[in-house]
């Protein structure tokens, strides 16, 4: 299939019209990348955002894989002489890998199967004859008795005939296009516990006897299936009726009259039950996977989003503690650029003379590291930890926070972390991530593998190449939509930046240490192996707070420097003075700036710049607190509680309200309205008002509900 059809299925699929989606594709083989194509590039693809790029490419990706199987078949069926006008057109016109597989099948080297024993046996011709429907099939087969060719008597003709049938009906294409439809339409789920596993499987009694029909099952519930499939407790099938499926067989394959009808039906019923359904079962159960992966990666893609762009504190100095109750509380002061400053383990929530010298030991640091807020890990005895730092005698403006360390743990045995803090214990690496955290999350979770943060459904259970590419695309998205200071960021954090990779980002680190920190942007393209494409994906998301440039320090690229500065020119001004003047800036006329490379969507997001430069798109950071309430004990139906949302799925919210123990609001109590999307109404990260509807402490289960005249 030629480039253009791969664009003319594209723009169908997506419908995105067909000369944007050849535009992203020229500028994506050029090597460019998503977030610099949807920032710069806004003239060339119709200002299509981040997310329609992203599909562009995936589709674009699978057409190039699909024309590589069909050129890897037709490869396969002329080295081995099979390959006919006919066939080689049907292979051409195949527009889904489904479709190519099934024109595929009857050609494909084979195992050897039953079809294939009686071929080998001489029993095809009877087979023939039979589909003919010309001949008396008992008859015609004695013909075939051969006690050499292990052909005993006339039953076992018949048998390896019916075999070879079978298989015949079982890779014709109209008969497995007719199935797959049947298959999807009215394929029935049904889900039964196996023998003894009642009490091990107690999590999955919802399914001990199930049926749905597969086309309406949401994914939630096919992940669920699947991983008790998986481990041993559920049995699954996945089938049409029965007799619809074979009367429907039926007028999909010739079934001659007369004597040999009811020899090629019974074959034709094998070859369905033992043969067609398993491998179209197989077919669509990878189907209904790939649909609900694809439903829990968006989730798990939008929370992670969310938590990345959570508000920043920004650079304050900071007491971090990572909660203990045994091993006691790991603690280390930061100054305002994260570096650490102090450490040692101390135990607040201990006997009463451990907790009064924890305190002691709070206090004098607070005031010696002159520390403006606190964070405190919302792990294993974090809320203890928080009540207790928060009745100790420190100043007012020393703000106590909880901080949400999931993957701190993973952080602190990193490599990373070993080689920011080499002969520092582990625990403490986890404290430092904590408190820096609270500083800036994006680029402290960026040196954090995103399944460790623990906002996922079922993110184990899901295809883990394409978790891993949507989030690494949730991920660079992030980074380069907030922006990278040059001279302060981690290699962790520009290895995200559009066009740069580990390998640039570390040569940029090593540069900055090598000769001080960058004065200009150009100065960028003295980095070692940093070419000018790798400039022109960069530039733009790379800042320099006060350099030489003011420029330098917003999001409009270099390439547009030149018309800026024409524009002031134009003002009879500077360029400084555009950043500063509001009058200045009103009185340009963007039209006068138009040119073939240039349109109104980047001069426009030009002037917003002039207007804020390398402004920070998060929002302002908020202060919360939770109710006065610390175990599940402490709830009690009815209560209206403040709590975080921790994760949103595809059936309610995660919220936590402070008791070691999420509760879930289900999507029926998001909102008094009705919520096909929990994605709509809540996000994760966000502060909400809870109402406790049931508290289950035998099975660690809290509902809450987030509807008014419930939930405030």
């Amino acid at each position: 299939m030629s480039e253009l059809h791969i664009f003319a299925r594209i723009s169908a699929v997506t419908a995105i019209p067909r000369k944007q989606v050849e535009s992203v594709a020229e500028l994506l083989d050029e090597g460019g990348t998503v977030p610099f194509i949807a920032r710069y590039r806004k003239e060339r693809t119709g200002g299509l955002d981040e997310v329609a790029i992203q599909s562009v490419r995936d589709a674009l990706e699978a057409g190039r894989e699909l024309d590589k199987r069909r050129e890897a078949i037709l490869g396969s069926l002329t080295e081995r002489g099979l390959l006919t006008d006919a066939l080689g057109q049907a292979v051409r016109q195949s527009a889904t890998l489904a479709e190519l597989e099934d024109v595929y099948l009857p050609y494909r080297p084979k195992k050897r199967t039953r079809a294939t024993m009686a071929k080998e046996r001489g029993l095809e011709p009877l087979a023939q004859a039979i589909l003919a429907g010309k001949v008396d099939p008992w008859a015609e087969a004695a013909g075939f008795v051969n006690a050499e060719m292990d052909v005993p008597d006339v039953q076992s003709a018949l048998t390896g005939a019916q075999d070879i049938i079978a298989e015949i009906m079982s890779e014709d294409r109209r008969c497995r296009e007719g199935m797959r439809r049947l298959f999807a339409a009215g394929g029935v789920i049904s889900s039964a516990v196996r023998k003894g596993k009642d009490e091990a499987g107690e999590k999955y009694r919802d399914y001990f006897d199930w049926r749905e029909t597969a086309r309406t099952a949401p994914g939630h519930r096919i992940l669920a299936m699947l991983r008790g499939e998986r481990e041993k407790i559920l049995s699954l099938s996945l089938r049409p009726d029965q007799d619809q499926a074979l009367t429907g067989l039926a007028s999909l394959f010739p079934i001659p009259k007369g004597p040999c009808a009811a020899v090629v039906q019974e074959a034709v019923a094998d070859g369905y039950s033992r043969l067609l359904a398993p491998s179209l079962e197989t077919e669509l159960w990878g189907e209904l996977k790939a649909k609900a992966d694809a439903e829990a990666i968006g989730v798990f893609a939008a929370n992670l989003r969310e938590l990345l762009l959570a508000p920043p504190l920004g650079p304050r100095r900071i007491l971090a503690l990572d909660p203990g109750l045994r091993t006691g509380a790991k603690l280390v002061c930061l100054d305002e650029q994260g570096n650490l400053r102090h450490f040692q383990t101390i135990f607040p929530v201990g006997g009463k003379g451990q907790a009064e010298e924890a305190g002691r030991v709070i206090t004098a640091l607070v005031k010696s590291h002159r520390v403006q807020a606190i964070a405190v890990g919302n792990g294993t005895g974090g809320r203890e930890t928080e009540t207790f730092v928060r009745g100790l005698n420190l100043p007012v403006d020393v703000d106590v926070i909880l901080v949400n360390e999931a993957g701190a743990s993973v952080y602190s045995a990193s490599e990373i972390a070993r080689r920011e803090f080499p002969d520092l214990d582990l625990t403490y690496r986890g404290a430092v991530s904590i408190g820096r955290r609270l500083m800036d999350p994006l680029a402290e979770l960026v040196k954090i593998d995103p399944k460790s943060i623990g906002v996922g459904q079922y993110q184990h259970d899901v295809d883990q190449t394409a978790l891993k590419k949507s989030l690494g695309d949730v991920v660079v998205s992030c980074v380069n939509q907030v922006g990278v200071d040059v001279n302060t960021a981690s290699p962790e954090l520009l290895a995200h930046v559009s066009g740069l990779g580990p390998v640039l980002a570390a040569n940029i680190v090593e540069h900055r240490r090598e000769n001080g920190p960058f004065t200009d942007r150009k100065g960028i393209l003295k980095v070692k192996r940093l070419g000018p494409k790798a400039f022109e994906q960069c530039a733009g998301f790379l800042r320099i707070v006060g350099g030489r440039n003011p420029l330098d320090g917003s999001a409009i690229h270099p390439e547009r420097y030149a018309l800026v500065g024409r524009m002031a020119m134009d003002a009879g001004c500077g360029v400084e003075d555009l950043l500063k003047d509001e009058s200045v800036r009103k009185g340009i006329e963007l039209g006068r700036y138009v040119d073939a490379e240039v349109g109104l969507p980047t001069l426009r997001d030009i002037m917003a710049e002039l207007e804020k430069p390398g402004r920070d798109p998060r929002p302002a950071f908020q202060i919360f607190r939770f109710a006065d309430v610390h175990d599940m004990s402490d709830l009690h139906p009815g209560m209206i509680v403040p709590g975080i949302v921790t994760n949103v799925t595809r059936f309610g919210a995660f919220v936590d309200v402070g008791v070691h123990q999420d509760g879930l609001v289900h999507i029926s109590n998001l909102a008094d309205r009705y919520v096909s999307d929990p994605g709509e109404v809540v996000r994760a990260g966000q502060q909400v008002q809870v109402t406790v509807l049931e508290v289950d402490a035998k099975r660690r289960r809290i509902g809450l509900s987030m509807r008014s005249g419930q939930a405030g």
